[in-house]
């Protein structure tokens, strides 16, 4: 019996600070050796655990006269990451609909007040889905601020488990920057300017969003001066090696085909943080924690996945010498609804029939407005819409705007007119019509598909309607849409 009571006492003592309810709070408090006000003031509040990492600068203040020893109290127990009391009393407050209140680390916040993340703003996070389902009005810049609260919790619940693993201040910090700016390089209307827009272009380069994100960030630092004397970043004790950390993290993959370890930011026994937020090995990330979640919330569409007690379960386990996030075998069938939510999603809004017709529509009248409209760069030089990923100073000016200024551009050349035209189509709900859907029995030969073989078998399937009906169809009447979930 005494045996038990021990190891419920050291249960409490290394308990997660967010789990604990007011009593234990109180409790520890005391042991900690915090004076009678401020455990008077915890008590009188009800604060809990999870209560502290969101107590305002306000609150603080009414902590008769000893909100400097709270807050050095926060500090011993790691719940800011060694933020002085200043910094502490100026963490901002973003109230999330679906994370609830969150807090930013000054140097996130100094990086979410610049122009080059504020564009974020102004990129929809569902691109078309939301001329199909009207409360897809979510954007990538929400997004961005709940990828970086999870990334956050995510590493600070590993390092409350696992002491041994040594992750530092810096290392959570790098994590939740890397969370913040992942979503940097998207286009206008997020995935579809990458994978429908400039993948049909010819001499096409293929450049992922994860790269652009990289040269965004590293332009977004720079133009900034986040990491000068007296820069933001500079002041969190952040070196080069810490960017470098952020940027392999936002690119995803960190071994190289033959097993060995490809980065520098931080050494192999650290590989685990590499799979926070991009995890490239199994797709368990906190970036889709982040947009399930908030997609589902935004279109109505339910989400089963408990993000929070997989968390809980996680640990860091060497497998076969690669330090690895596993997670115990009881989480299988919360593992299951991650996947099943994204199939869900995929199927009912990311790959519905009405906003792929309207994606071709956009696709086309980008191509036709392509080289008729610009964006000045750093170099004075003006740049076309496909090429604006070139310079970020003319990317920074790309968003989804981009469809009134095609709209509203006083060029009437032809090109300019058929995508005047097709926008103004979009908009009285006059959309393509889908002609044709197909299953195939192996999924996975999707792979292979070729959309332009597939557009020359239908012309020569619709030759003899060409002939009876007296209309002329053409390969570019055709778009071919494969869907992979």
């Amino acid at each position: 019996m005494a045996l038990h009571k021990d190891s419920k006492r050291r249960k409490t003592s290394n308990q997660c600070w967010e789990d604990m309810n007011n009593d234990e709070l109180l409790k520890e408090m005391k042991r900690k050796g915090l004076s009678q006000k401020i455990v008077l003031f915890a008590g009188k509040t009800k604060l809990t655990g999870k209560d502290l990492r969101y107590l305002s600068p306000e609150v603080l203040k009414k902590c008769e006269g000893q909100h400097l020893k709270l807050c050095h109290y926060l500090e011993i127990i790691k719940f800011r990451d060694n933020l002085g009391p200043s910094q502490l009393l100026s963490l901002k407050v973003y109230n999330d609909p679906v994370h609830g209140h969150i807090q930013m680390n000054p140097a996130c916040q100094a990086i979410i007040d610049t122009p080059q993340f504020q564009r974020l703003r102004y990129l929809k996070q569902l691109g078309m889905v939301y001329f199909v389902f009207p409360g897809a009005t979510n954007n990538r810049f929400e997004h961005s601020l709940g990828a970086c609260h999870l990334a956050g919790k995510f590493v600070r619940n590993l390092r409350n488990n696992q002491p041994n693993l040594g992750i530092t201040d810096k290392d959570i910090l790098c994590v939740e920057i890397a969370g913040l700016c992942h979503d940097l390089g998207h286009g206008p209307f997020s995935h579809f300017f990458e994978e429908e827009f400039l993948k049909r272009l010819e001499g096409f380069t293929k450049m992922s969003h994860e790269f652009v994100s990289v040269k965004m960030f590293r332009h977004l630092v720079e133009m900034n001066e986040l990491m000068e004397p007296g820069g933001k970043l500079r002041e969190f004790g952040l070196t080069e090696e810490d960017i470098t950390f952020i940027e392999e993290q936002i690119e995803g993959n960190h071994y190289n085909e033959d097993g060995t370890w490809a980065r520098v930011g931080r050494g192999k026994e650290k590989s685990f943080l590499y799979e926070i937020v991009s995890n490239k090995r199994n797709g368990i990330d906190v970036d889709k924690w982040d947009y399930f979640a908030r997609d589902c919330h935004h279109l109505g569409i339910k989400n089963n996945f408990d993000y929070t007690r997989y968390m809980k379960f996680a640990r860091v386990i060497d497998v076969d010498n690669q330090m690895q996030i596993c997670i115990r075998d009881k989480e299988l069938g919360n593992l299951y609804n991650m996947f099943y939510t994204r199939y869900t999603l995929h199927k009912y809004a990311y790959q519905h029939k009405v906003k792929c017709a309207i994606e071709a529509m956009l696709t086309h009248a980008l191509l036709k407005a392509n080289n008729h409209i610009t964006f000045p760069g750093s170099d004075r030089k003006q740049y076309k819409i496909d090429k604006c990923n070139e310079d970020m100073e003319a990317f920074t000016q790309l968003t989804d705007n981009v469809l009134f200024k095609i709209l509203y551009s006083p060029k009437n050349n032809d090109d300019m007119q058929s995508a005047k035209q097709l926008i103004q189509r979009i908009f009285r709900r006059d959309i393509y019509v889908t002609a044709f859907e197909s299953i195939p029995v192996e999924p996975k030969d999707l792979q292979n598909v070729q959309p332009q073989q597939i557009k020359t078998e239908i012309m020569q399937k619709v030759q003899h309607i060409q002939e009876e009906k007296r209309v002329a169809i053409t390969e570019e009447d055709i778009f071919v849409n494969v869907s992979i979930t």
